[in-house]
């Protein structure tokens, strides 16, 4: 949630930012609302502020002896005609309060839902693009591999080999659902044994196991509500929702919370199943790992001090390159233009690997810097000292990595000629020393 002392006081600015984005804003409807709130807030407050004043002074009277208490009935007795006309201009305020507090409760809901659908700044630093042509790649890692043989979609690998099986996935659940066999859910769980221990052991974070259903409010917490909910996948009774990331429990771990300035930077790794009903997507990735229903992620959340939170994730980029690296897989890095970055997000990086079955990179891993915005949506703040007021942490997140994305990676990179995949180095303790697929 963007800061509304910031939209008030800069709302040129905030407008010029958010059109970056492609976003279209009702900025009348906002006006007209923030003036509606303020204007109905005051008045209560004036109101109050006149019971108070009404209130002090009746008090003053009864100690004075001009208000007395039948000790049969505890009725009021009235000895003086001032004090009548205090109590009765006191009940007509706080009939005044009542009737003002329903409509300001309809105003505020308004706003808020208003101000739950602005999507985030982005940083100054971003390029300024209409969607995913427009991105700008940083950098390369490693060369892909040439084959003297026409390689393979992982389906066909996967499927020749045995290890995956759409058709019977579909049979029990339905289109954009997998089932791994034999080694292939072995490869699956090796890379998230690997990922999970690369993350904790070298790079610092502390490995959680969330709940992979979340209520309400968590997902308004990140930005997943009250705008996506078409994407989500909602259970009743009880109003819960399958987590469409790890970002979503992990980061709310800290919601209403304070934390202590010596806490910061927090780094959370987990893996969970993802679940995603891929609403607007149809006719993309049919066919496949790329795109599913339900998928294995091990995601990184991080809690940071404002003033160091690039640095935070210039270090969950390298994080998650170092995965690929060490699975010898090529890749390259790109910063997202303003047009494609996500709506939470001020700063997003999208690391790409190669996929020789489609000849292209694709979408592995997205490191973002919410800023402060997650954080005050679920009120998570921090103080610089005892002393200091209450300040907004900023969140992080990324994938490290979408584990079924990486599978693809291994099988369409490593496969042969002879129809077999070898398994990569890294991963081999966790295969049972097994060094081919075949």
């Amino acid at each position: 949630m963007l800061d509304v002392k910031l939209l008030r006081e800069n709302l040129d600015d905030v407008k010029a930012r958010i059109a970056t984005r492609g976003v279209k804003v009702d900025w009348d409807e906002f006006v007209s609302l923030d003036r509606e709130r303020r204007d109905a807030l005051a008045n209560i407050e004036r109101l109050k502020e006149k019971k108070n004043k009404l209130s002090g002074e009746i008090g003053k009277l009864k100690k004075s002896g001009d208000v007395k208490v039948t000790p049969a009935t505890g009725s009021l007795v009235f000895t003086g005609g001032d004090v009548t006309m205090l109590m009765r201009e006191s009940e007509e305020v706080s009939e005044a309060i009542r009737n003002t507090e329903g409509p300001l409760a309809e105003i505020e809901g308004k706003f808020d839902q208003f101000m739950l659908t602005l999507p985030n700044l982005p940083h100054p630093s971003v390029k300024v693009g209409k969607n995913e042509t427009d991105n700008r790649e940083v950098r390369r890692w490693g060369k892909p591999p040439k084959f003297d043989f026409t390689p393979l979609n992982h389906w066909d690998i996967g499927e020749q080999l045995g290890i995956l099986d759409f058709a019977r996935a579909a049979k029990i659940a339905g289109a954009r659902f997998a089932v791994y066999r034999d080694a292939g859910a072995r490869l699956e769980r090796a890379l998230i044994n690997f990922m999970l221990d690369l993350h904790t052991k070298e790079h610092g974070y502390r490995e959680m196991l969330p709940p992979a259903l979340v209520n309400r409010t968590a997902l308004v917490g990140t930005g997943q509500l009250p705008k996506f909910e078409e994407d989500l996948f909602h259970l009743a009774p009880g109003d819960y929702f399958l987590i469409p990331t790890a970002e979503v429990p992990l980061t709310n771990l800290h919601r209403e919370e304070m934390i202590e300035r010596g806490e910061l930077p927090i780094k959370y790794v987990a893996y969970t199943p993802c679940f995603r009903s891929e609403a607007g997507s149809y006719g993309k990735d049919v066919r496949g790992l790329i795109r599913l229903h339900q998928f294995n992620k091990v995601e990184m959340v991080k809690f940071a001090e404002p003033e160091t939170s690039y640095d935070e994730l210039e270090s969950m980029v390298q994080n998650a390159e170092e995965v690929l690296k060490r699975l010898k897989l090529p890749y390259r890095v790109v910063e997202l233009c303003t047009g494609d970055v996500g709506f939470a997000s001020a700063k997003t990086y999208d690391l790409e690997v190669w996929l020789p079955g489609q000849n292209a990179y694709r979408e592995i891993s997205s490191c973002s810097n919410c800023e402060d915005f997650q954080a005050r949506r679920a009120n998570i703040r921090y103080r610089k000292d005892k002393k200091g007021r209450p300040l907004f942490v900023h969140t992080l997140n990324g994938s490290g990595l979408a584990v079924g994305r990486t599978l693809v990676a291994v099988l369409e990179n490593y496969q042969q000629k002879d129809g077999s995949v070898v398994i990569p180095d890294a991963l081999r303790s966790y295969m049972g020393g097994l060094e081919r697929i075949g």
